[in-house]
């Protein structure tokens, strides 16, 4: 029978009923209709100040002139670092309906699988390095592990490159802001309802009203459902309101407050697993070649009866800004939010020859239920000053954070290895395997499984305070030198504690680890300006990823086995040009050559330890346009080269534990697992009438490794997407949407050695969006 815990989750409905169903969508829709009528009678509001958080000032839809990351001294095209804004625009023509759908756009970023102790969620990898931590959201850092929406976002900036000078400890390859949508000094009403295939359905509310003069609120809605094309049985629902009010939107003192909430219930997706290579033994003649099995694309090894993921996203935040008369801003921020994720999802894992040998797979199920509070305050002053008949754009500001962190699993009764073998081998399948193994042709998702499924008493729980402080400058020494300098400070300290509990009779004892770190990051960038419109530079920027970085709900979590390891330390050079071409500046072109070496990376040594002694480096090649070529065409896309190779992976032992011989690691040299040497991306659209619009994408990679022995691998890609959106009248457009026109069948997340995840098949949906 099964459990009945109320904390295991364990559903055996596909998918969740949404608090926010569609019928009370269209009925928000619909008493919104009333206040849109209202809004064209109502007297013209003032035009709105300035904003500090977005700047919407852009030559065209596609070009973003200037990023809402404070800590910016200098509009885009004169900062020295490579940075891809996505706009609005972009987000609502190429369909994406969440972040990994948008960051699709962006070349140089790949998304990485769940694992063991990685969770799923948004694993993203920039440049080569997991910026599983690097996600911000309005500039503070996003904690927690889930899946990003997209209905409350204004834009999404990229900042390539190392991040920790602005975020403190970070990856090496950059970061990710979130810009919220916020109360606007003006009214109106904006929509959408989508319909498509694989039972797609979508609805969104964006309403902003004058209370009066200085007063507006603003209320974002979404409510999604929808299966995953082409792979059977996954798909899921989801749920977001996030109310703001804004005060003083016409005085020098601002207060903005908002809140966001978002839930999801799916089932997760399980993968295809590599076909195993194997290099000795009596199997020999059964090795794989290393890539995915050839399966259809719809196979699917989870349990429909057993897998659920759930996650939920509280967040308020208390932005107050005041503005003084010599244009000086003054920013405080607080915020408190709670995020958690739990699930249970299968893995099929191929670690024990099964696919290859036996033709079947061990279900092996991965667990985790797991909430983090954070709690952070930010204070910056930004403005700009002359001494000594040298301007100085600037920003300095403190910040400090604290995040807590409680993570278990699942135990599942009788378990979830093969009974006929008391392990994860499995020569057969079926109901004597208690469906723990599968056939790797034709698997049933729906299998029965009626065990009993409760929460781990083994608890991990993580408490990580920061304290920081930082100055960022533009020093323009004439119109066509500038200097841009940057410096953070950084105090971190994490602590594990694990308290003592018994599983099966056996007592563990209770366990800590500590992490006490300081560190300070830097860059600096020169600038030359050979024209109003244009900029060379060359830059020099430094990062650091202590040990626990993920704040214990990640890959690096913390353990005793790291705690005493220093900040792994990295240091990034570029040289790159931007330019503003065509009249008014309305295509933006960039260009850019990096390299960044990790000089301590953490490796396993040969007694099984950790230590600082390994190197990595990446050395690139990033292009990049965004804007308009004419009137009616306009273009979105970039290209990124990544060489990126383990340099040094310190050393195994070839010899026995007693007569040990120690050799260089036969890894070095090898590519960084989930990094693409080439990939590139366009999305363009084409206005062919006065109401009629054309556009269409191509996301291209090259082959991507799931180990650093470079022996498993998902095959390179194309995917192609189109659209077209035709103007009813002046309120009303129709959107349709092909994604994956070619139906391409390919993996695109892959950072675990066992499995590759699948993407989507071809899709298509209609929506109706509406502006008033």
């Amino acid at each position: 029978m099964k459990s009945t815990d109320k904390n295991a989750g364990i559903k055996s409905r596909k998918h969740a009923s949404s608090k926010l169903n569609r019928l009370q969508a269209a009925a928000l829709a619909s008493l919104a209709m009333p206040l849109a009528l209202h809004a064209e009678t109502a007297p013209e509001q003032p035009q709105k100040l300035p904003e500090v958080v977005v700047d919407g000032a852009r030559t065209s839809d596609f070009q973003v002139t200037k990023s809402a990351n404070q800590k910016f001294t200098a509009p885009l095209l004169d900062t020295p670092k490579s940075v891809t804004v996505i706009p609005s625009e972009v987000i609502s023509q190429t369909g994406a309906v969440s972040l990994t759908d948008a960051l699709r756009t962006v070349p140089g970023i790949t998304i990485g699988a769940g694992e063991g102790g990685n969770p799923v969620g948004d694993n993203l990898f920039i440049r080569g390095y997991n910026a599983q931590t690097d996600t911000y959201i309005d500039g503070i850092r996003d904690s927690g592990s889930g899946s990003r929406e997209i209905f409350d976002l204004e834009q999404i900036e990229v900042v390539k490159g190392p991040n920790s000078a602005y975020g403190g400890r970070s990856s090496a390859g950059g970061g990710i802001n979130l810009v919220s949508k916020m109360p606007k000094a003006e009214n109106f009403i904006n929509g959408s309802v989508g319909v498509g295939s694989s039972e797609y359905r979508r609805g969104t509310l964006d309403v902003n009203r004058m209370i009066n003069d200085d007063v507006a609120v603003r209320l974002n809605l979404m409510d999604h459902n929808a299966d995953v094309a082409g792979r059977g049985p996954v798909g899921g629902s989801r749920w977001g309101i996030a109310p703001s009010v804004a005060f003083g939107l016409h005085s020098n003192t601002q207060v903005n407050l908002s809140y966001y909430h978002m839930q999801s219930d799916e089932l997760p997706d399980s993968g295809i697993p590599f076909n195993n290579p194997i290099t000795s033994g009596t199997n020999l003649s059964k090795n794989g070649n290393g890539t995915p099995i050839s399966v259809p694309r719809d196979t699917f090894y989870g349990l429909v009866d057993r897998d659920f993921r759930k996650t939920q996203s509280d967040i308020g935040t208390i932005d107050v800004q005041h503005h003084f008369a010599d244009g000086t801003v003054f920013r405080n921020v607080t915020r408190y939010g709670k995020t958690s994720n739990d699930y249970v999802w299968t893995q099929p894992d191929d670690s024990k020859g099964n696919t290859v040998v036996y033709g079947t797979v061990w279900r092996r199920a991965n667990s985790r239920t797991t909430s983090t509070d954070s709690a952070a305050n930010a204070t910056s002053l930004t403005g700009s000053l002359v001494l000594a008949g040298i301007k100085h754009s600037y920003t300095t500001g403190v910040e400090i954070s604290r995040e807590d962190t409680d993570r278990s699993s699942y135990i599942f009764t009788p378990g979830t290895n093969n009974p006929l073998t008391s392990g994860t081998t499995c020569p057969t399948a079926g109901a004597a395997t208690l469906y723990n193994c599968t056939t790797t042709v034709n698997p049933n998702p729906y299998d029965p499984w009626a065990y009993t499924a409760t929460v781990s008493p083994a608890r991990n729980k993580i408490v990580t305070n920061t304290r920081s402080a930082y100055a960022f400058d533009t020093v323009e020494f004439s119109p066509q030198w500038l200097l841009n300098l940057g410096v953070r400070w950084d105090d971190y300290r994490s602590a594990l504690d694990v308290p003592q509990y018994t599983l099966s009779g056996v007592t563990t004892a209770a366990s800590h680890a500590v992490v006490n770190a300081d560190f300070a990051n830097y860059q600096a960038g020169l600038v030359y300006k050979p024209s109003t419109n244009s900029s060379v530079y060359v830059s020099y920027g430094t990062s650091s990823t202590p040990p626990g970085n993920d704040g214990g709900d990640g890959l690096d979590a913390l353990t005793t086995a790291i705690q005493n390891l220093k900040p792994q330390e990295s240091k990034n050079y570029e040289l790159g040009t931007k330019w503003e071409v065509l009249p008014g500046g309305r295509l933006s072109l960039s260009g850019a050559i990096f390299r960044s070496d990790m000089s301590n990376a953490r490796v396993t040594s040969p007694d099984g330890t950790s230590q600082n002694v390994g190197k990595k480096t990446v050395k690139g090649v990033e292009l990049g346009a965004s804007g308009n070529i004419t009137k009616e065409w306009q273009v979105f896309g970039g290209y990124t080269y990544l060489d990126a190779r383990v340099a040094d992976n310190g050393y195994v032992n070839v010899g026995t534990t007693a007569a040990p011989i120690y050799t260089a690691s036969p890894y070095n040299g090898n590519m960084f697992p989930t990094t693409p040497k080439n990939s590139a991306s366009l999305w363009t659209s084409y206005k062919l009438l006065s109401n009629l619009t054309v556009g269409g994408g191509v996301s291209s990679m090259s082959r991507v490794y799931a180990n650093v022995n470079n022996t498993k691998y998902a095959p390179g890609y194309s995917r192609y997407d189109a659209m077209a959106s035709y103007d009813v009248n002046k309120h009303i457009t129709l959107q349709l949407n092909i994604q994956n026109l070619n139906n391409k069948f390919y993996f695109d997340k892959v950072s675990s050695p066992h499995y590759a995840g699948v993407a989507a098949g071809r899709s298509g949906t209609l929506t109706a969006n509406f502006k008033y």
